[in-house]
């Protein structure tokens, strides 16, 4: 069974491409794009070791010309300093316009080699293929490209575009119960903000997606990836409604700041930030008590957190100052109407708003 999701920007347009194994056909996948015969597939060592072989039998079988590049794991060292060792192994090994780059992983090896293929020569193609849940249902669609700066997460970075997204849902059965779990902090989100149907449908199918069922991951990678993409194709470059796919993240990405980058995964700093966002909008009257513990239980049910780390008001109020949504001294969140729905909100006074969420 393979779902193809296209992404649709024009003349930018491109593949979303989702299955069980089908990793052994990236090589014709990309003969099918025409991307460039000679390639460097950029991963950690422990993700080259699962799936580098495949990904380079297939290249070669297509007749690809291919190099390896492994990072460094882990989202603290997603940063300049790695950055810059891909530049360097790209330059050392003459690689010039006609080549391209394959982001094999995690949410960090697709964020960096999206950023190095955005700005290497002024920009190559790349082609992504994810091998986290997180990945496969949020970084690797939509074309954001990043790295972290100490004061604060994904401060340097660049829209830009894959040429493909291959996703193969069996890489999920290599990883651990916490990665799994950080992924569905995404997938819930997605259930917030723009459907509610599928909200209901993950109440009901937790267990299904905990025992990483084939066809329960297919459905959610397919229906998340949807919902980007319709959002994508609308705001690419977030000046208006692209921005509901950071709920949860203002606060999320302030966790991650304070507890330093790594302690926390992504996906459950942005668990705990979802109940802060549930929290301030019933506060404000924009959902129900009720709302906010369904979000709680679902995340509960997926093994995610749902209370924020013990640091001090002021630390986490300077830290989301810090926040790329911040214009003019004035933060704006994501938060929800109910399920299903959410709103753009300003909040002036970030100390005192949340200051009656973050004080016991």
């Amino acid at each position: 069974m393979v779902e193809k999701i296209t992404v649709p920007l024009g003349s930018r347009s491109y593949p979303i491409i989702i299955g069980a194994d089908v990793l052994p056909s990236i090589g014709e996948r990309l003969l099918e794009i025409e991307f460039p015969r000679r390639v460097a597939v950029v991963s950690t060592a422990v993700v080259a070791k699962l799936y580098g072989g495949i990904i380079g039998k297939s290249l070669q079988r297509a007749g690809f010309e291919f190099i390896e590049i492994n990072l460094p794991d882990g989202e603290e060292h997603k940063n300049l300093q790695t950055l810059e060792s891909i530049y360097d192994e790209l330059i050392k090994n003459n690689f010039d316009r006609g080549t391209g780059l394959i982001a094999l992983g995690g949410g960090v090896i697709g964020d960096m080699v999206g950023f190095a293929a955005a700005t290497f020569l002024r920009g190559i193609p790349f082609a992504q293929v994810p091998t986290t849940l997180l990945a496969q249902v949020d970084s690797s669609v939509g074309g954001k490209t990043a790295v972290n700066h100490p004061l604060g997460k994904n401060l340097i970075g660049a829209f830009y575009q894959p040429e493909i997204v291959l996703i193969d849902v069996a890489t999920l059965s290599s990883l651990e119960p916490r990665e799994v779990s950080a992924g569905m902090a995404e997938v819930v989100k997605y259930g917030v903000i723009k459907d509610k149907t599928f909200f209901s449908w993950l109440e009901k199918e937790y267990k299904a997606l905990q025992n990483r069922d084939t066809l329960a991951l297919i459905e959610v990678v397919k229906k998340s990836c949807q919902i980007k993409a319709d959002i994508v194709e609308v705001d690419e470059k977030e000046g208006s409604i692209r921005a509901f796919l950071n709920y949860g993240h203002t606060f999320g990405h302030a966790v991650e700041a304070l507890s330093g980058y790594g302690q926390w995964k992504h996906g459950e700093a942005v668990s705990v930030g979802m109940v802060v966002a549930a929290k301030i909008a019933a506060e404000r009257g924009l959902c129900s008590v009720e709302d906010v513990q369904r979000i709680i239980d679902l995340l509960l049910k997926l093994d995610l957190p749902v209370e924020p780390p013990k640091h001090s008001l002021q630390d986490y109020v300077t830290a989301m100052q810090r926040d790329k949504k911040v214009k003019q001294g004035t933060l704006t969140m994501v938060l929800n109407e109910g399920i299903g729905k959410v709103q753009l909100t300003k909040i002036p006074d970030i100390e005192s708003v949340f200051s009656t969420i973050l004080t016991p």
